[in-house]
């Protein structure tokens, strides 16, 4: 039987950091999730070898927290996720007003792992205007 390192890859933890002396790294369903995190974090242009990778969420800074942004960034994340993470099939993405704080939404993204088929999701917060 394959762990999840094989089966879905192993590679620096995010955010990077040190364990034991030495760089720590992540595999299987964690690398994913971090993989994820990385392309929502990341904005175009960013990386020098690579301009086109990431979601660009900054734009919305300064947007509006209305349904209209909320939908901008549901169509933003679900591109880049297709784009860039072969490892999953994004089955939902939600962009709802954060209620704790009214100049943030909150993104829900639903995926299955395309090896095992098994649901994940995980939720980031978007930093809007007013």
């Amino acid at each position: 039987m394959m762990g999840g390192g094989q089966l879905y890859g192993r590679g620096m933890s995010f955010p990077p950091r040190v364990a034991g002396g030495r760089i720590a790294w992540s595999e299987g369903e964690t690398n994913i999730r971090e993989a994820i995190q990385v392309i929502l974090k990341t904005e175009e242009k960013e990386r020098i070898n690579l301009p086109g990778f990431g979601a660009g969420l900054q734009r919305y800074l300064f947007e509006p927290n209305t349904v209209t942004t909320q939908t901008l960034i549901k169509d933003c994340i679900t591109k880049a996720l297709q784009l860039w993470e072969p490892r999953i099939l994004v089955t939902q993405v939600d962009v709802q007003q954060d209620r704790s704080d009214p100049q943030a939404a909150i993104a829900s993204i639903a995926y299955k792992l395309v090896a095992t088929q098994i649901a994940q999701s995980v939720n980031v917060s978007v930093k809007l205007g007013s």
